[in-house]
């Protein structure tokens, strides 16, 4: 057991304070001997802890995130606190201290649990902008008051990876409050979304996705294109240059491939992005929605991910603008990031949350020609297509 899970009590110095702070350790339940009542009888985890056991903190930390995963929120919480006190609470120790208990108090707020005071307090002092974004949820969340919490929140997902659950969070709460605009606004004829679909599958789409282009090819008034990996990378050589060429070439996945195609792509051309294995099967519905003449049309997933399989905004775009800047940024930084942050629906959540949070800021009304929808608005038009790789998991998509 690490000498940690028995209290540090020496002062620190820690990272966002010029305050020397005493640590104590988090109230955990047990600390070892752990059945499968522990784990809410879940097997995963279980099974990870009869090979692995729990007395490193790799290894309590990798049983908390098991059991997050599966929403059993108040057993996570308590393997967090168990690493967390198994931490030396030293900065450069990986997972930080903050984030170990930043993770515990956010299970416990799932768990319909207050959080200690007391754990607040140790939050605050290893890191002001996580305690400010564990107590704004916790005044969402409790006092009903998203104003005050995005307030208390201001842009704490900027310490963050791109797409954590903070980008979520923060994403549900601030448009809670964001003002239905009393008539649509109608974007200048050369900020509207252009009637273009682009799509991209990497090489020998099977019938069924030759299928589904041609669907849409016959769909009236569009303009489609269908790139392949050969296409996609001489197209980026030819309007973004080798380096981004170079970045497409070395995804891990034609999925990474797709999503940092995507965004260049309608950022350069303007239009529609749709993955080649979803189909829009009310065009009627969609034109409802363009007919207001929107600069950019997003949708949010029920638990608030941004949808990057389908979206739509004119050419030079702000927002697309940073959805590249992180696309780059994670491209070199984070090169082995989880794929759905590192280029997927996490940039897209990471640029609203910052035009969403700038707009909190100063005051000003958050652009009412961006248009963003729920999910029952994303399955009147969009439909998953059953295709036959998906089953047998070859597959070439987005």
């Amino acid at each position: 057991m690490h000498p940690g899970a028995k209290g540090n009590k020496d002062p620190i110095m820690v990272a966002e304070t010029s305050e020397p702070v005493t640590f104590l350790t988090v109230p955990v339940e047990k600390t070892s001997d752990f059945t499968l009542d522990d784990f809410a009888g879940n097997h995963q985890a279980m099974d990870y802890y009869h090979k692995h056991g729990a007395a490193t903190l790799e290894h309590v930390f990798t049983l908390a995130n098991i059991l997050h995963m599966h929403k059993l929120v108040r057993e996570a919480a308590m393997f967090y606190g168990l690493a967390y006190n198994m931490h030396s609470k030293q900065p450069g120790h990986y997972p930080l201290a903050s984030a170990l208990l930043q993770a515990r108090l956010l299970c416990l707020l799932k768990a319909g649990l207050e959080p200690p005071a007391e754990e607040l307090k140790q939050l605050r002092a290893l890191s002001k902008t996580t305690y400010d974004y564990i107590s704004g949820i916790q005044i969402a969340w409790r006092e009903h008051n998203a104003v005050k919490a995005l307030k208390r929140m201001d842009n704490c997902f900027e310490i963050f990876h791109t797409g954590e659950e903070v980008d979520v969070l923060y994403l549900e709460t601030a448009l809670s409050v964001l003002p239905e605009p009393k008539q649509p606004a109608v974007a200048p004829e050369d900020r509207r979304i252009p009637p273009k679909i682009h799509m991209y599958w990497d090489k020998n789409p099977p019938l069924e996705v030759q299928d589904n282009y041609e669907y849409h090819c016959d769909l009236e008034g569009f303009e489609v294109q269908l790139f392949d990996r050969e296409e996609g990378a001489e197209w980026l050589y030819e309007y973004y240059g080798k380096e981004a060429q170079d970045l497409f070439l070395k995804a891990r996945h034609p999925a990474e491939a797709a999503d940092f195609l995507r965004v260049h792509v309608i950022q350069e051309l303007g239009g529609w992005w749709l993955d080649a294995d979803i189909r829009i099967t009310s065009p009627e519905t969609l034109e409802q929605y363009t007919a207001r003449h929107p600069s950019h049309m997003f949708f949010v997933t029920d638990n608030y991910y941004v949808h990057n399989d389908f979206f739509g905004s004119h050419h030079n775009s702000p927002i697309l603008a940073d959805c590249l800047l992180s696309l780059y940024r994670n491209s070199y930084l984070h090169e082995g990031l989880y794929i759905a942050y590192k280029t997927g629906p996490g940039v897209f959540n990471r640029a609203l949350n910052r035009r969403l949070h700038n707009a909190f800021r100063t005051g000003r009304p958050f652009d009412p020609s961006v248009l963003v929808l729920r999910a029952p608005e994303f399955n009147s038009i969009i439909q998953d297509m059953d295709m036959d790789y998906k089953k047998g998991g070859n597959w070439h998509a987005a």
